[in-house]
């Protein structure tokens, strides 16, 4: 059965459909023998598809790992130089992992790294607006009137943010501690909105994204995904394909 070009690759575990199509755009995919183009569809089983001259092959388990990313630690692999310690040196397991939804490097907590494409579309396309969690250490003591701007949404990229949801969990001496829950994931947005609203952040901890909780793991430890989370996280994929598909029954 013919299939979109990213789509056969994201289940080969070469990164999330779009991080795919970015493959393509690049040459790096040939389908039988020719440089493949962005809405290609192929066939894995019938059409020989190739990355960089090498011949796909479908992965059909899956691994899955959360690890406490450590401030300092680059989230994806880099510019190659070697300069800064990335994310997947710290899981010494075999496959092309990738990450799910990126933290700079300030900051920290749960990552998740897969060789699952389908489902890192899922969890990061804004299409699907899944929670992601942080803990967040702010200079100062955010008032009430600050928090609800924060809640409400501001204007970023000349665009509002969409509402979030912002608790005070602890007060220190000049410093506040705050749960930030948001459903959309613009770069740096917590750190922006933050030093907009006049208190800039000095620590950032992501600790769940959808159902996935980061736990009690240290910086630098991991962990592959027990039973019940693979579970919970396969009715994503569930739940969005039944979205999918009613979407395009309505339109």
């Amino acid at each position: 059965m013919e299939e979109r070009l990213q789509k056969i690759l994201a289940r080969a575990g070469f990164g999330s459909r779009r991080a795919c199509e970015e493959l393509i755009r690049q040459g790096r995919v040939q389908v039988n023998g020719q440089t493949a183009r962005i809405g290609q569809r192929a066939d894995p089983d019938r059409d020989l598809i190739t990355v960089d001259g090498k011949p796909l092959r479908l992965r059909r388990r899956h691994t899955y790992v959360v690890l406490n990313k450590p401030v300092g630690v680059l989230s994806d692999e880099g510019d190659g130089s070697g300069r800064l310690p990335a994310a997947r040196e710290l899981v010494p397991l075999p496959g092309h992992l990738f990450p799910v939804g990126r933290l700079d490097l300030r900051s920290e907590g749960l990552l998740l790294l897969t060789d699952d494409g389908e489902l890192a579309n899922r969890l990061t396309h804004p299409r699907y607006a899944h929670e992601r969690e942080y803990l967040v250490l702010v200079e100062g003591e955010p008032d009430q009137a600050t928090l609800e701007r924060w809640r409400e949404g501001v204007f970023l990229d000349g665009r509002p943010t969409a509402p979030a949801q912002v608790t005070i969990v602890e007060k220190a001496q000049r410093m506040t501690w705050l749960r930030v829950i948001l459903r959309e994931g613009r770069k740096r947005q917590i750190r922006r909105v933050a030093a907009m609203l006049g208190h800039p952040v000095l620590r950032l901890i992501r600790v769940r994204i959808g159902t996935l909780r980061l736990g009690d793991l240290r910086p630098g430890e991991w962990r592959t995904l027990t039973v019940e989370e693979l579970r919970e996280l396969r009715s994503i994929l569930n739940e969005t394909q039944t979205g999918a598909r009613n979407d395009s029954c309505n339109t």
